[in-house]
């Protein structure tokens, strides 16, 4: 299939055949190999036991693994994003109640430099599902967005991705629906964002047709499976609704309540539920009950929201929660803020280093993305006592590499292109409630300004839900309700298999219990997470994460239109905290300086093996390293440490200083050698001695300064031509000044005879 004007194939049947579905997926010279395996025995969980692996192999780009050990370890960064995205591309269009354990498998068997692989492997992974026995609601197709010249550009080259405003994967199912958004953007306006999603949406159908008649060529047919639903018994559902529907209904109208004080009051009603049936029924099954009281929970908070545009909080559906925000939290921070959105509290901080502390990207990555290093990144951090629990506060999760890289998304565009310093911006979430990466682009951008770093514009994000009301039978939307700044869920304990895969399946079942909460209770119990960034100018991040099979363009849309209203007020209340970049230095905050030094004093500078500089930076903190040819940098962690380390260098370079000597200038020189292909002369008193040649001492070709009777100590009259441009060697001559003669002859030195 051809997409725009690029090839794109599918092949299956040659490899991997043990496996329930392989497809390999190729364009340009870049193909990832996606296999498929399910197991035919259902697990007991309530969620769909998912896994997604995506590895980019250093053998596929031609490099050697520079680690210890020359081989592939543990998954990077980039890995793991990629495999998240390729994760929700897919996971909503697996059948309800299908919880047998699945894994995904993407193997990049080899790569160009110029076509990305991740796109190619969502593909591959919709082609190896469709080939396969495994039921699944495919097949979907997925395009990579860029722009050129406000030309929308499908599946953009490496180079093309340079070079463009916009950097977005639309993943879209047959009918236009939309599966997944994953982005970035150079502040790019609304008009060309919604221009570029529809062309996206339209190619993805190509993608789809293809991969659809693949499957009725090649694929098998869908197992037959028997899912673990319990048959519900309509006694039991009518007394838990009856025991419980009405006072659900005063718990999410009670707009007194918080996070933490409603899901105590739903998980009390459930236990009171549950011990009133127990009192009637001996042999109740609590499970089942539990099952039936979520599904009650679910119904009803959302009929709320659709029949009354009543929302858990008291907030009309386009309402934002009470935002306070604050700068300079610590003297010694660089720069600092603490944003406050409703329940979700997210501390930034801001902190500067040489740019030889930019982040260094591996060969293979390099190769893929074109870029050798970042001198920006964001660090996002999730403790657990952020929702009131316990658990490892040191491991970083997949779900903390994705908030923090969707969020280094968002704010990177508005930074400075050549600024001196690596900013290092770490997020904290010390309160969580929902949307804490949208929550951290707020916070970061005020931080950044606090940090006095001349951001291009502040840069603020929201997240987006939606209700719908779905007719299973027509298989379409019959009402639906966007809820703006949504309690989102950000963290919350799962079992052994969820930790594995990274990849979190909030299923539309609620369970309640004593390990799980009502968190961000407006994400889990609703259908979409459509997560929103950018400036005043434009967008500069997206992300939705849609759990039912598809939305239509048109609720896209109005959640794009909804954006701006939503910035201006987030932008109205950050300005009232700091508006413009500190114009004030702190302190504590570090400086740069350049320092110019000849090629001729360099050794004196560096001293032996480095040892001057490596004494400066133990002795000061000061770090020194070459800027261009004769320019070094020296990064001093504070105006003191500056000051410092610029006077061990006067002391180092002291002896060397040398007057600054005139070009065409004549002066004395004193001869304190003779050398046979020359004369060693100084112009001052603590010049390091020159050599004179013999082919600039006199008009006449001579072999020894002794022909001329030139004696130590004698001084003469040179002319200065500057250093020369190599050796930084000092050029003078004394035949300049002589008067031209006609007489030419060789004059040798005196011999003695014996």
């Amino acid at each position: 299939i051809n997409i725009s004007s690029k090839p794109l194939q599918f092949s299956t049947g040659k490899y991997a055949r043990f496996a329930d579905g392989c497809a390999v997926a190729t364009l340009g010279d870049t193909s990832v190999m996606v296999t498929a395996v399910c197991q035919h025995q259902s697990t007991t969980s309530s969620f769909l036991p998912l896994v997604v692996d995506y590895r980019q192999k250093a053998a596929a780009a031609g490099r050697i693994p520079t680690n210890f050990l020359r081989r592939e370890l543990g998954p990077s960064e980039h890995e793991i994003l990629t495999s998240r995205v390729i994760d929700r591309s897919i996971r909503p269009l697996f059948p309800e109640g299908f919880y047998f354990n699945t894994q995904i498998i993407c193997n990049m068997l080899a790569v160009d430099g110029m076509n990305n692989p991740d796109v190619i492997a969502i593909n591959g992974a919709s082609a190896a599902l469709s080939v396969s026995d495994i039921p699944w609601n495919g097949p979907v197709g997925a395009v990579r967005l860029g722009m050129i010249d406000n030309e929308v550009i499908i599946n953009p080259t490496r180079r093309q991705i340079q070079d463009s405003m916009l950097n977005l994967i639309v993943t879209a199912t047959k009918q236009n629906l939309i599966i997944m958004l994953e982005g970035s953007a150079n502040e790019i306006l609304e008009p060309y964002l919604r221009k570029a999603i529809k062309q996206g949406v339209k190619e993805c159908q190509n993608i789809v047709a293809a991969i659809t008649k693949l499957q009725k060529t090649c694929g098998k047919s869908k197992r037959e499976i028997k899912t673990t639903e319990q048959q519900e018994d309509d006694n039991l559902k009518s007394s838990v609704k009856e025991f419980s529907e009405g006072k659900l209904q005063d718990i999410f109208s009670n707009h007194t309540h918080d996070k933490i004080s409603r899901d105590i009051a739903v998980n009390d009603l459930k236990n009171s539920v549950i011990k009133t049936l127990r009192n009637d029924n001996a042999d109740l099954d609590v499970k089942l009950a539990e099952k039936i009281f979520g599904k009650i929970v679910k119904d009803v908070f959302r009929t709320l929201i659709l029949e009354k545009d009543v929302r858990c909080d008291g907030r009309s559906p386009n309402g934002l929660r009470d935002i306070s925000c604050q700068v300079d939290l610590f003297n010694p921070l660089h720069g600092s803020a603490v944003f406050q959105r409703g329940q979700t509290q997210v501390m930034c901080t801001i902190t500067l280093d040489s740019l030889e502390s930019a982040l260094k990207m591996d060969a293979t990555s390099m190769l893929i993305s074109g870029i050798k290093e970042k001198n920006f990144f964001l660090h996002y951090e999730f403790p657990p006592y952020a929702t009131n629990e316990t658990g490892h506060s040191t491991r970083v999760g997949r779900r903390e590499l994705g908030h923090g890289a969707l969020a280094e998304k968002a704010l990177r565009p508005i930074l400075p292109k050549d600024y001196p310093f690596t900013i290092r911006l770490t997020s904290e979430v010390l309160e969580s409630n929902g949307s804490s990466s949208m929550a951290t682009v707020c916070g970061g951008s005020l931080a950044l300004l606090d940090a006095g770093i001349p951001i291009s514009s502040a840069a603020a994000g929201v997240a987006f839900g939606l209700v719908t009301k779905y007719d299973e039978t027509n298989t379409h939307i019959q009402d639906y309700k966007i809820l703006t700044d949504i309690l989102i869920v950000d963290s919350f304990r799962v079992n052994l298999s969820q930790v594995i895969s990274g990849l979190i399946f909030k299923s539309t079942i609620l369970m309640i219990n004593k390990n799980l909460r009502l968190q961000g209770i407006e994400d889990y119990l609703g259908d979409m997470d459509f997560k929103i960034a950018g400036t005043k100018g434009g967008f500069t991040a997206f992300q939705a994460d849609i759990k039912i099979p598809g939305v239509p363009l048109k609720i896209i849309m109005e959640c794009i239109e909804k954006t701006t209203n939503a910035k201006s007020e987030i932008f109205k209340i950050m300005n009232k905290v700091i508006r413009v970049p500190r114009q004030t230095k702190k302190d504590k905050m570090p400086v740069v300086d350049n320092l110019e030094v000849p090629v001729h004093q360099r050794g004196k500078f560096l001293g032996v093996g480095g040892m001057n500089l490596k004494k400066i930076f133990l002795e000061t903190g000061v770090h020194i390293y070459p800027y261009n040819e004769n320019t070094y940098s020296i990064f001093a962690p504070n105006e003191d440490a500056m000051t410092e380390a610029k006077e061990m260098l006067e002391k180092i370079l002291r002896k060397d200083r040398e007057p600054i000597l005139e070009f065409g200038a004549i002066y004395t020189a004193k001869i304190v050698e003779i050398r046979e292909a020359g004369v060693m002369v100084t112009l001052y008193s603590n010049m390091i001695p020159t050599i004179l040649p013999n082919s600039q001492l006199d008009q006449r070709k001579i072999h020894h300064p002794s022909a001329l009777g030139l004696e130590v100590g004698q001084e003469i009259q040179v002319k200065y031509f500057g250093r020369d441009p190599v050796s930084g060697q000092i050029r003078i001559s004394r035949k300049v000044l002589q008067a031209p003669t006609s007489v030419t002859k060789t004059l040798y030195r005196d011999v003695e005879k014996t």
